[in-house]
């Protein structure tokens, strides 16, 4: 069934028909371009909130991202951000495929339809002109048989006539026979021209309007079914998007998973420990014998030897009342204003910042020496002259560097004496044995030349970040390819440990392990596994108790 046989007279209705069909697919077009701005809006405010609640402070400057807590809300955040990113892709493709191509896509049908309703009028209106032509010739056919009528009846009257002369009545009779085959000749063309008439009316309802129709009717099926496709976009880009969507729901429940109560505890303890020892029992001071009094060495305000603490910014001394207020304090470049334990992490951090400045002086001074070697060889390279200055520069830098070194060495000496003498001596071995290896850096009195030395190895092997896939220590191999040894104690594991590393070996939460070799002050102690296999784990995961 097509609408050129079944609706030849309803050309308003294909009109009215044709025009809602485009005006639905304009309507589309402006729904999703509404639906655009409203992801596009959505994605922007999620990236608004997310900005907002990001820390301002970089993440190596904040403690806060420690705690699984923290690093679980800024793993959602990411998450949050990545969504919106999603959002603002379908807003993308939505824009693309749906608003520009359809609304290209109208303005084709709009001109192809003007084009057939242009050539139905016009059709129309060459039938319109020959049934004019038709009605002309009509009317004239019926005036020219009423003239000849007329004539004739003219004619017989003078015939009748006894009064009237024989010229009047040939003039008569001859004025009827004109007008009788002028009438004869209306007739035909009037028969011809309905003839024509009847041909153009017939092409016209059998043959153009029908084409003109179809035409129409095969636009406006092209049109459904495109407007059909668009439909489909809208969900298609929904489904694009939904892996990657997925993919971030499934991080924020890992992230929700990742949260540790118990490990965030002991990263408050390590972050906040101050090593300083519980204090003592107050003594009975015997007010009634002034003369026999003596110091108490348990006394906070004096020690053992009867003289004065002194008081100032420079040492941190315990607090004897937890929820005190707490004094301003003056940042000291030892860190002494901090607790024994605090002080000593972060000289730990300023000796290992120092030392990769110092070797990558040493670095820079190799180089500007082999440049300088060029240059004295292959002139036309450059002037060797030139790398005076940079090179006299660099060795400033490394004097300076040794010598904050050897500062922060002695400085570290000092406060981890202060950490051992208020802490048991199960705990001292746990976070660093009581007699560093002969490897470790040398202290303040050591000579320059033995100092350098030590420093560039130490600063060589310094402890990487857990989770880096390099080797921790190149003398791994080595190591183990030597006889095994007996234990020297055992250990208990605080917390899991996953050894990628080489090197390193894994262990569980609460397993008991042997004690190979102690912390050389590195972080890493090696362990032996009682299922077998020995590797270095971090010491700050160990309790350990030497034979």
């Amino acid at each position: 069934m097509d609408w050129g046989t079944e609706l030849w007279d309803q050309f308003e209705v294909i009109e009215r028909h044709t025009q809602w069909g485009l005006d639905l697919l304009d309507k589309y077009v402006k729904f999703v371009k509404e639906r655009t701005e409203v992801e596009q809006a959505y994605a922007k405010q999620l990236r608004n909130l997310v900005k907002k609640y990001l820390p301002k402070r970089p993440a190596k400057d904040d403690p806060e991202t420690k705690f699984s807590q923290q690093q679980s809300f800024l793993q959602i955040l990411q998450e949050v951000n990545d969504f919106a990113g999603q959002r603002e892709l379908v807003a993308e493709n939505l824009s693309v495929h749906v608003c520009l191509e359809l609304a290209k896509y109208s303005q084709e049908m709009k001109q192809e339809r003007k084009m057939h309703f242009q050539e139905g009028r016009r059709a129309q209106q060459q039938l319109e002109s020959g049934f004019k032509q038709l009605e002309n010739s009509k009317r004239k056919f019926e005036r020219d048989c009423r003239e000849a009528e007329k004539a004739a009846q003219n004619a017989e009257r003078l015939d009748q006539d006894i009064n009237a002369t024989k010229a009047d009545v040939e003039k008569a009779k001859q004025q009827a026979h004109l007008r009788s085959h002028m009438a004869e000749e209306s007739k035909n063309e009037y028969a011809a021209q309905l003839q024509r008439f009847n041909r153009d009316q017939a092409h016209f309802y059998f043959s153009q309007m029908p084409q003109i129709f179809d035409k129409l009717q095969d636009m406006d099926e092209r049109r459904a079914t495109q407007l059909g496709a668009g439909y489909g976009l809208l969900s298609e880009a929904e489904l694009q998007v939904l892996p990657i969507i997925t993919k971030c729901l499934e991080g924020m429940k890992v992230a929700a998973a990742a949260v540790d109560s118990k490990n965030d505890s002991q990263v408050l303890i390590e972050l906040h420990k101050s090593g300083f020892a519980r204090p003592g029992d107050v003594e009975f001071e015997d007010f009634s014998q002034p003369m026999n009094r003596a110091p108490s060495d348990s006394s906070l305000g004096n020690p053992s030897d009867g003289r004065p603490e002194l008081r100032g910014p420079a040492r941190s001394r315990p607090k004897r009342w937890p929820f005190g207020k707490k004094n301003k304090t003056v940042v000291t470049e030892d860190f002494s204003h901090l607790p024994p334990e605090q002080q000593r992490k972060r000289l730990q951090q300023q000796l290992e910042e120092r030392n990769r400045e110092l070797q990558k002086e040493v670095d820079q001074r190799e180089a500007l020496k082999k440049m300088k070697d060029v240059y004295e060889k292959t002139p036309q390279m450059g002037d060797p002259a030139s790398l005076e200055p940079q090179i006299a520069e660099t060795l400033n830098n490394i004097e300076r560097l040794k010598l904050e070194v050897q500062k922060y060495e002695a400085w570290l000496t000092e406060a981890e004496s202060r950490v051992l003498s208020n802490r048991g001596d199960s705990l001292s071995r746990h976070t660093r044995p009581p007699d560093p290896p002969a490897s470790a850096p040398p202290d303040s009195s050591s000579s320059s030349n033995s100092g350098s030395q030590e420093n560039k190895e130490s600063s060589e092997e310094a402890p990487l970040e857990e989770g880096q896939d390099t080797p921790i220590y190149t003398e791994f191999d080595e190591d183990f390819e030597e006889e095994s040894a007996s234990p020297i104690g055992h250990c208990v594991a605080i917390y899991h440990f996953e050894g990628s590393s080489e090197g390193t070996i894994s262990m569980a939460e609460g397993e008991d392990l042997s004690l190979m070799e102690e912390d050389k002050g590195d972080g890493w102690t090696r362990v032996r596994r009682k299922q077998g296999g020995e590797g270095y784990v971090p010491t700050s995961y160990l309790r350990v108790t030497l034979n």
